[in-house]
């Protein structure tokens, strides 16, 4: 954790050193400066400390180093130091945001206890601002990762738990689930969202250039290489590098990366120079690299070291109750792409597109979306799959589950509007949702 620290400004010394005294005493860490200018240059939003000015200087006084530094961030306290004639000045500056002011000559217990006060005022400015940023990160999480089904809660749990520290994580899904979502939305949660976010297909990299793409080469490394090129290593420096179909790269090439890992550093085609690099790794596959480790076609050591945690994002067919509102939410994204009106929903649209599995995942489920928002006809594609019926009770409440879970979603989650509609008692209503695993919170916002 930062140190709270007073940056104390008076261009006379024994003003200075008495005061470092004085705080040094109250076991306060103090920086004193002769002048503004290395005191402003330490102001930051983040900064955990308070400034301390005397007024009367030469070159950048009191008023005008506060006015810079409420520019920088208008929640910084500072305290001014004024002499016996410039209390006046010193109230007009309380009016233009100054936190306090000492009057020369001031009592030790008098400036400790404004410097304490303005701390406190700062320590809970940042705890606050700290806190906005994090429910900020989960909003954009759950915005990202919709959904109220029990599986979705849990992996935007585990996403958060990992999301602040550097650890590599590994995506795993069938296709179409989000595993790009995922990744994105773990960037964005973490201390590395305003860094760069470097998307690598590894199946889509030219079998020639793979390494050249990855790891960058000098000029002259290899014919056609006629300047030096950062490989998306360097260029995701500071951020975080997705490294999507990861299966899909050959071994040696595994085995580079291992060491890139493992290092810390890359080292360029036709070079012997490694350059350090601060990137977290997330890798994706849809197969189970476990079973790939043991088959051969994927290194061992390379999966230990990437999964150190594990994301599971389950397919839609393990989380029936969102589709209505994930369909709802695809088919307003849709709407504002095309620039169209979003039409209203028919009952009948929800219930077919919560009774099928979607092999295709919430990629297929957007493309119906798509289609429906267009005016087009749902293809048989977006039907429930009849080739093997289920038995004809299976068929039935499965119908009456999808039916209901529709109802509840256009009427979010108000049970009263549901029953009517439905031409149920509210007690019958209570027993399906029962019958069927239905939570009325899984369908309120």
């Amino acid at each position: 954790m930062s140190v709270e620290t007073i940056l104390f400004v008076d261009d006379e010394a024994q003003l200075r050193h008495a005061a470092a005294q004085t705080l040094a005493l109250a076991d306060l860490a103090a920086e004193c400066h002769a002048s503004a200018e290395p005191a402003l240059a330490r102001v930051a939003r983040d900064f955990p400390g308070i400034l301390v000015t005397d007024i009367r200087m030469p070159g950048i006084d009191g008023s005008e180093l506060m006015r810079r530094a409420l520019e920088i961030d208008p929640e910084f306290p500072v305290i001014l130091v004024t002499g016996h004639g410039d209390v006046e000045l010193a109230v007009a500056s309380m009016r233009q945001g100054a936190y306090d002011f000492v009057e020369k000559p001031y009592a030790p217990e008098r400036l400790v206890s404004s410097v304490r006060r303005a701390l406190d005022k700062r320590r809970l400015t940042l705890e606050n601002r700290a806190l906005r940023r994090q429910v900020g990160r989960r909003d954009q999480i759950e915005a990202r990762l919709a959904g109220r089904s029990a599986v979705m809660v849990a992996l935007r749990q585990q996403l958060r738990a990992v999301a602040q520290t550097d650890a590599s994580v590994l995506v795993q899904g069938e296709t179409g689930t989000g595993k790009e979502v995922v990744a994105r939305a773990l960037h964005k949660a973490s201390p590395r969202a305003d860094k760069p976010f470097v998307h690598v297909n590894c199946a889509a990299l030219p079998e020639g250039l793979i390494e050249s793409e990855l790891f960058g080469h000098e000029a002259g490394a290899f014919p056609g290489a006629v300047r030096a090129r950062y490989g998306k290593f360097e260029h995701a420096r500071g951020g975080t590098v997705f490294l999507d179909e990861i299966d899909s790269l050959p071994l040696p090439v595994q085995a580079k990366l291992l060491h890139v890992l493992q290092d810390g550093v890359v080292t360029r085609l036709g070079s012997n120079d490694p350059v350090d690099l601060d990137v977290r790794f997330v890798a994706a596959s849809k197969q189970d690299l476990e079973a790939a480790a043991a088959r051969g076609d994927f290194r061992a050591d390379l999966l230990y070291r990437l999964n150190v945690a594990t994301l599971r994002v389950p397919p839609l067919s393990a989380r029936r109750d969102d589709i209505p509102r994930l369909f709802m939410q695809l088919a307003a994204e849709s709407a504002a792409r095309y620039k169209l009106a979003l039409p209203d929903v028919p009952q009948t649209v929800l219930s077919s597109v919560s009774a099928r599995d979607w092999p295709g995942n919430v990629r297929e489920l957007r493309n119906a979306a798509d289609r429906f928002v267009l005016g087009l006809e749902l293809s048989s594609a977006d039907a429930p799959p009849t080739d093997k019926p289920a038995p004809l009770a299976e068929q039935m409440a499965q119908y009456e589950r999808a039916l209901i879970a529709a109802r509840l979603t256009a009427n979010n989650g108000v049970l009263k509007g549901t029953y009517e509609e439905l031409g149920l008692s509210r007690k019958a209503l209570y027993e399906k949702m029962q019958k069927h695993g239905l939570s009325r919170d899984r369908f309120t916002e």
